[in-house]
C-alpha cells in the first residue's frame, strides 16, 4: 500500500499517544476520527515499525506490541488486580459491576475504605497508603485512557472493557466450576516478579501495557516511515 503521509494529519499526536500505552477513544475526538477515517493506512505504517494496532469495536484504539510472548508488565498487573478487587466490591455493595466499569464512576472518597478492606490484595501491588493507590494506580489509569478524573470523581472509559473482559472470563470459568459442583478454587490474581515466565492471567488478551524504553517515539517513527518509503520505492 503507498502511504500518503499527508493525509496523516494527525500522525505525530496519534503515535505518541498510543507509543506511551495510552488508549484513544471517543474522548480525543481528532485523534479518533483520524484513526477511523485512515484506519488502513495507520495499521500499514505502524506494522512496519513492529506494532499492531487494535481497533476495539467498542470504540477505542492502542497497540500491541509485535512480540509473541512478551511479559505483562507491572502497571498492567495492577490495574488487572484494581479491577478484579473494585467488581467485587462494587458487588458487595449490590451495585452493578458492569454498570460502573461501562461509562459509570468511583469517587475517591471511596478509596480509603476500599484500600483497608483488601489491604492485603494491594500490598501485592506495592500499595500500603491512599497516596501510593492514587498515585500508582488511579493516576496511571487516567494516564492510559482508562478513565478520567474531575473533582474528584473517576469516570471508566470504554478501554476499561480490556480488563472488565478478563474479570468476566474468570467469573465464567466460576459459574462453571459451580455448576459442575467442582472443588477447584478460583484463586486472586498475584503479581508476579519480573523475571518469572508465569502470566498473571491467560487469556486471548493479556493486556499488554509495555513500556517501548529501547527507543523514542522520535526514532521508532522515523524509522518506521523510512522502511516504509524504502519499501514503496
Amino acid at each position: 500500500m503507498h502511504l500518503d503521509l499527508s493525509e496523516l494529519s494527525q500522525l505525530a499526536p496519534i503515535f505518541r499517544e498510543l507509543f506511551k500505552g495510552y488508549h484513544v477513544s471517543r474522548r480525543d475526538p481528532e485523534l479518533y476520527a483520524q484513526l477511523s477515517n485512515f484506519q488502513d493506512q495507520y495499521r500499514t505504517l505502524f506494522k512496519a515499525l513492529g506494532f499492531e494496532l487494535v481497533c476495539d469495536t467498542r470504540g477505542f484504539y492502542y497497540f500491541v506490541p509485535d512480540q509473541a510472548g512478551a511479559a505483562v508488565n507491572k502497571t498492567a498487573q495492577r490495574l488487572a488486580l484494581f479491577t478484579f478487587i473494585l467488581v467485587e466490591h462494587l458487588a458487595d455493595q449490590g451495585r452493578d459491576p458492569i454498570a460502573v466499569l461501562d461509562g459509570g464512576s468511583l469517587g475517591r472518597d471511596e478509596l480509603p475504605s476500599l484500600l483497608e478492606k483488601y489491604r492485603d490484595l494491594f500490598i501485592q501491588a506495592e500499595v500500603q497508603t491512599v497516596e501510593e493507590l492514587e498515585e500508582k494506580i488511579m493516576r496511571r489509569m487516567t494516564q492510559l485512557g482508562f478513565a478520567s478524573e474531575e473533582n474528584g470523581v473517576y469516570r471508566f472509559l470504554p478501554p476499561m472493557h480490556r480488563f472488565l473482559d478478563v474479570c468476566l472470563s474468570v467469573q465464567q470459568d466460576r459459574d462453571l466450576a459451580a455448576s459442575l459442583h467442582s472443588v477447584l478454587p478460583l484463586p486472586a490474581p498475584v503479581l508476579i516478579d519480573d523475571d518469572s515466565d508465569e502470566k498473571l492471567l491467560q487469556t486471548d488478551d493479556p493486556l499488554y501495557l509495555t513500556d517501548f524504553e529501547e527507543e523514542s517515539e522520535e526514532e521508532a517513527m522515523a524509522r518506521a516511515i523510512a522502511e516504509e518509503q524504502e519499501t514503496d520505492a
